[in-house]
């Protein structure tokens, strides 16, 4: 006897109040845990742990090994920079031109891209082609940091056990979810700062928005991923501050200064690099051709600086230790102003040219750089840790579009709080001042905008009354030659019957092969996230469904038959709320 059954013929027919209750219980605890969390406490550790091995793996390799040995070498013989860079960028462009299916798609670009056009999925295929290619740019002197490969060895590690999980409660749409927790867990070990790696994470998608469906099994992902790590090297921070505890009134006022600054050298910074890498991408030579002259131009960048200033400081490699010596270090204003033009050359020459590597390490130095400049030649402060904190923050906020992970990091690193809301206001000023210009191609805007009050537009008065949608019982080639040819929208709704299940795009079928085409249902492959409302539903309600869906921005309107009676794409709310604008209505 099961136990409905032995409640339904013992318990509640005794006590039908104790039935009521248990009803009301039973709700309440359905809407509690709606969002099917438990499966995330297994899955989420999971991937922290995967992340945080590679990680660890990343860091012995290239930090601790590679790095570790040409480097002091570079510094007592400054010739040695021309074999070794051009060596480490000749295998890279071997590497990514010959085991890899796009030698131009990599690091967080790809992790992007994967989540707004890939459902998460991510080519397992040249993983580890695309790891030892970080190691050869960056342990031989690529003007890059570790966290655009520690990103993507996050990500991949989570797409990777989507596939070991999918089917087991988890669903298609589970896969985003998994991607964005690897990468946070990726940044969150590499920079051992769980908070950043979270934060920089959920913001990296989006110029203007959250990965918001992510949260909780980020958090997780990345203080595992963290644990692993520094249970196994240690917990002492990258950077460490003096720990100034103390701000005046017009260090507020300089924080803004100095963040208009940062955000419109970052604005020009990013857009160079854009245009430096289509052009890269377009040009018609072998990428390891690419690989060289880029690595011709980290050369000169280094050689360059090393005849204006011997000392320690080199804009080539990780630079971990130059952000140490900077802040402990006296320098002089122009050394700073020529390691900060040299090192703003050699990242261009590394990334644009195609290296394996990420922007964020540059960013943060850059930033720093004009900093300590900004603090002891325009403020004359007597200790400018506090100015270097900002730049950083300004830069990163402005060139990534993540103010909030630039503003964390630096709170984390500080290991205080003092430094947060100069830093908060330069970074606002910064990504204020840089618009929409970010280092990351691939970063989109939400395709839906946002309300924050009933505007009084109903759902009925915007749909689409003639829409074009499948049945759930017809095969993948029936939906393909009747309704995907002959229409050209993003995705289509799936009904059974008359009750809408789900969407389907090309995407969906494109990952099954077309063999299988003629057997497989179109029930079987689509999403099941269309939202649905019914006619007299405000837009502002509208929109809020939209935004929560993943892929497929689509919500179905219900009629008072229960039947479907409309559509509502993103281009209906912008083109009701231009309309709203003409009119003056609202």
């Amino acid at each position: 006897m099961s136990t409905q059954e032995f409640l339904n013929s013992h318990i509640w027919e005794r006590h039908p109040r104790l039935r009521k209750y248990f009803a009301v219980v039973h709700a309440d605890l359905s809407e509690t845990y709606a969002r099917d969390v438990g499966k995330w406490l297994l899955i989420a550790p999971l991937i922290g742990v995967v992340t945080g091995v590679v990680i660890v793996l990343e860091v012995v390799v290239i930090l601790d090994g590679v790095w570790a040995y040409l480097l002091p070498r570079y510094y007592a013989n400054h010739w040695l920079i021309i074999p070794g860079v051009l060596a480490g960028f000749g295998m890279t462009g071997l590497i990514m031109r010959y085991l890899t299916p796009d030698p131009d798609l990599h690091s967080t670009d790809e992790v992007i891209r994967s989540y707004h056009e890939h459902h998460g999925d991510i080519d397992l295929k040249s993983y580890w082609p695309k790891m030892l290619a970080s190691v050869t740019t960056i342990g031989f002197g690529g003007s890059v940091g570790l966290e655009g490969p520690s990103i993507y060895a996050g990500a991949g590690a989570g797409s990777w056990l989507w596939t070991k999980f999918h089917g087991h409660r988890v669903t298609r749409a589970d896969r985003q979810v998994m991607l964005i927790s690897g990468a946070a867990a990726g940044l969150a070990a590499v920079f051992r700062a769980p908070l950043t790696g979270l934060i920089f994470a959920l913001e990296m998608p989006f110029r203007d928005d959250l990965a918001h469906e992510a949260l909780l099994p980020s958090l997780i992902a990345s203080v595992v991923a963290y644990s692993t790590l520094v249970a196994t090297l240690g917990s002492e921070p990258l950077f460490a501050f003096s720990k100034t505890l103390k701000f005046h009134n017009m260090d507020l006022a300089w924080a803004a200064l100095l963040g208009l600054i940062c955000g419109l050298v970052a604005m020009v910074f990013s857009i160079t690099f854009r245009r430096l890498r289509a052009f890269m991408i377009k040009l018609p030579i072998p990428h390891t051709v690419k690989l060289l002259l880029g690595g011709v131009g980290v050369v000169l960048c280094g050689l360059g600086f090393a005849a204006v200033y011997s000392g320690p400081l080199l804009p080539l490699g990780p630079n971990y230790e130059v952000v140490r010596n900077l802040l402990a270090n006296r320098y002089a204003s122009t050394i700073v102003l020529m390691f900060f033009v040299t090192k703003a050359a050699a990242s261009l020459c590394t990334l644009g040219s195609g290296g394996v590597g990420a922007m964020f390490v540059p960013l943060l130095l850059l930033g720093e750089s004009l900093g300590r400049v900004f603090g002891q030649s325009v403020v004359h402060a007597p200790a400018v840790d506090l100015y270097c904190a900002i730049g950083m923050a300004a830069f990163i906020a402005a060139g990534y579009k993540t103010p909030l992970a630039a503003v964390v990091f630096v709170a984390e690193t500080t290991g205080t709080p003092a430094y947060l809301i100069p830093t908060l206001i330069g970074a606002a000023v910064a990504y204020a001042a840089s618009g929409e210009a970010s280092v990351a191609g691939s970063q989109r805007l939400r395709q839906a905008p946002k309300l924050s009050q009933p505007i009084g537009v109903r759902a009925r008065e915007i749909m689409q009354t003639q829409m074009v949608g499948v049945q759930a019982d017809a095969t993948l080639q029936e939906f393909f030659t009747t309704i995907a040819a002959n229409n050209r929208h993003p995705a289509y709704p799936v009904l059974k019957g008359n009750q809408a299940v789900g969407t389907i795009s090309l995407w969906e079928i494109a990952q099954v092969p077309g063999s299988r085409w003629g057997s497989i249902k179109v029930g079987e492959v689509a999403r099941p996230d269309l939202a649905q409302v019914d006619q007299d539903t405000d837009l502002r309600e509208v929109v809020r469904l939209m935004n929560q869906q993943q892929r497929h921005r689509l919500v179905l309107v219900i009629g008072s038959d229960g039947a479907p009676a409309g559509l509502i794409t993103p281009s209906d709310i912008v083109l009701a709320l231009s309309v709203e604008d003409e009119t003056g209505i609202g």
